[in-house]
């Protein structure tokens, strides 16, 4: 069974939630980035894009080390597997209750068709002119 009421899923959750981090995520996972190239495709200061790598550092999706005087980032997959997981949980769950829609849709067009009801409707009624005016 899934947890949900996990502080590390929340963790990570957030951390996913925010566009601009995704998006770094995505460049990570090209390779190693610096803070200034995670930065860059945003036009915002370092310092901001040092508080969106230190929320994905707080999710353990990303590590960064310092090699002199740049801090150099790396995408950190494993930590991907607890939402993986959990999405997985209700992909399934949904999958079999589409499964279910999905049969009983069928079983009434089936029904319908036998019984030569399938494609009649009533007429449809247009609204009488409005009072006072005439054509």
């Amino acid at each position: 069974m899934v947890e949900y009421n996990d502080a590390t899923l929340d963790t990570l959750f957030h951390a996913l939630g925010d566009s601009t981090r995704r998006g770094m995520l995505h460049e990570l996972a090209g390779g190693e980035r610096t803070v200034g190239q995670l930065a860059e495709p945003y036009a915002m200061s370092l310092a901001a894009a040092a508080k969106h790598i230190q929320v994905l550092e707080g999710a353990r999706l990303v590590h960064k080390e310092r090699r002199g005087r740049m801090h150099v980032c790396r995408l950190e997959p494993q930590a991907l597997r607890r939402a993986s997981d959990w999405l997985r949980y209700y992909e399934r769950f949904w999958n079999t209750r589409l499964d279910v829609l999905e049969n009983l849709l069928r079983d009434a067009d089936a029904k319908a068709s036998s019984t030569g009801a399938a494609g009649t409707r009533a007429p449809r009624r247009t609204p009488p002119p409005p009072k006072g005016k005439r054509s």
